[in-house]
């Protein structure tokens, strides 16, 4: 049930000690310092388990992420100082809900992945209950019920949402078959906004009991690259 666990072991599985790691829309490291249990926390940095990680973002925060090995911020145009295929593996951690120009995105991510890489991305369902609430609660009303639901979020780590890469037709879109073979799956993860009372606990756990796959509340997302991207499936 653990969202973190459940894509973190799955990123690990998919790198080894001579990897070249981007995280894309690495802020400051929060996940890896403050969130979660030791273990998982551990999951989430692979610095020092891989050749190199690079931290991208468009937020200066980054700069100082003890997590990365180099910190790189985005340009204007959506893109960084980064050579072409660099990456054995991007991974995106509740980023792509935030994108406000998809197309830019995926084009950069395409460009720094080398063939055969792996782009992996966790990020809200745009149709499941939490991605319907953020889309249709007025954000001042949104960020109240965020700080009482999840009263360790700081203010600094609460970005707007958009949702524009959030849903199959998007990723196919942007992230074509013709260059990308597609392992993406729903998922439903513990129940995170419950204010630590059980009651709320347990009426999302028969909410998402109840929901079809694709309406689940999350987004596991991998991509790998086509070695021949004019190779059809």
């Amino acid at each position: 049930m653990d969202g973190t666990v459940a894509f973190y072991q799955r990123v690990n599985a998919l790198v080894d000690r001579d990897s070249v790691v981007v995280d894309f829309g690495a802020g400051r490291g929060v996940g890896h310092i403050e969130l979660g249990s030791p273990y998982s926390r551990a999951l989430r940095n692979l610095k020092g388990k891989v050749s190199k990680v690079i931290g991208v973002d468009v937020d200066e925060a980054v700069l100082s992420n003890p997590s990365v090995d180099q910190a790189y911020l985005l340009d204007r145009d959506g893109s960084c100082q980064l050579q072409d295929e660099i990456a054995d593996l991007i991974f995106s951690d509740f980023t792509f809900e935030h994108i406000p120009d998809p197309a830019t995105s995926a084009r950069e991510l395409e460009r720094l992945l080398k063939p055969g890489g792996w782009l992996c991305a966790r990020t809200p369902n745009k149709y499941g209950y939490i991605g319907l609430a953020n889309q249709l609660v007025p954000e001042a009303i949104a960020r109240t019920v965020l700080k009482a639901a999840q009263p360790e979020r700081k203010e600094e780590d609460i970005f707007p949402a958009v949702y524009r890469l959030n849903t199959r037709r998007a990723l196919l879109k942007h992230f074509p078959s013709s260059q990308f073979e597609h392992f993406v799956y729903t998922w439903d993860a513990e129940p995170g906004y419950h204010a630590n009372r059980p009651i709320i606990y347990r009426t999302f756990k028969v909410l998402q009991y109840l929901t079809p796959p694709p309406l689940k509340t999350i987004y596991m997302i991998f991509l790998r690259k086509r070695t021949d991207s004019g190779r059809s499936r």
